[in-house]
């Protein structure tokens, strides 16, 4: 397993290649639907006027996810009513739902990376290609072992207008274990693996 650093240089995405193991040190960010419409609409394409805090909270984001990770993951926080935030659960979300904003999102913030399981599209492996990052798979239904590698929660955005699972929570991690299988050389295990069930599934339909 190789152990990479956050914040990631470009040099080192590219060495990855799909199949790779990799445990994360750094601080990287969770984001899910609410907060990747919320980036795009406001800060991206601008579709929506900045509210609130939006453009403080852009700035420090800003700041932490160039050249950083953003987590897809709907986490279960104790200590919510207190700020003494400990993370119980932190699985992945199924990342295909942001397919729709990834690419624009990574570009925006140079991002090296999206952690997440069950893989993205063609947009987003393009991206990969481009910024360049990776796409780290991450163990779905480990969501409390994940969670062990959070060792701090450093601060948390939009908690109370998002809610607990859609904030920007900000995390301290150490050796988060995850998988390559989107890399920056436009080699996707996702998309073999479907080619392959899919030539299964013809040979099976067309026997006799």
């Amino acid at each position: 397993m190789r152990e990479i650093t956050i914040p990631i240089k470009a040099e080192t995405i590219r060495e990855l290649k799909t199949g790779d193991t990799v445990a994360l040190t750094g601080v990287l960010v969770t984001g899910r639907d609410t907060v990747h419409k919320w980036m795009i609409e406001t800060f991206i394409r601008k579709t929506r006027e900045p509210q609130g805090d939006d453009l403080e909270v852009y700035e420090k984001i800003k700041k932490i996810l160039d050249g950083s990770i953003i987590y897809h993951c709907g986490p279960i926080v104790a200590g919510v009513e207190t700020g003494d935030y400990e993370f119980v659960a932190a699985g992945p979300t199924t990342s295909i739902r942001e397919e729709p904003y990834q690419s624009e999102v990574m570009h925006h913030f140079n991002m090296r990376g999206v952690i997440g399981k069950g893989g993205m599209a063609a947009k987003t492996l393009k991206a990969c290609h481009d910024v360049p990052a990776a796409y780290f798979h991450a163990i779905g239904g480990a969501a409390t072992l994940i969670a062990q590698s959070v060792e701090e929660v450093l601060d948390v955005y939009k908690l109370e207008e998002f809610g607990v699972p859609e904030a920007i929570w900000v995390l301290k991690v150490n050796k988060f274990p995850v998988v390559v299988t989107m890399d920056a050389h436009e080699s996707s295990i996702h998309d073999d693996v479907e080619a392959k069930s899919k030539a299964n599934l013809e040979k099976l339909l067309a026997t006799p």
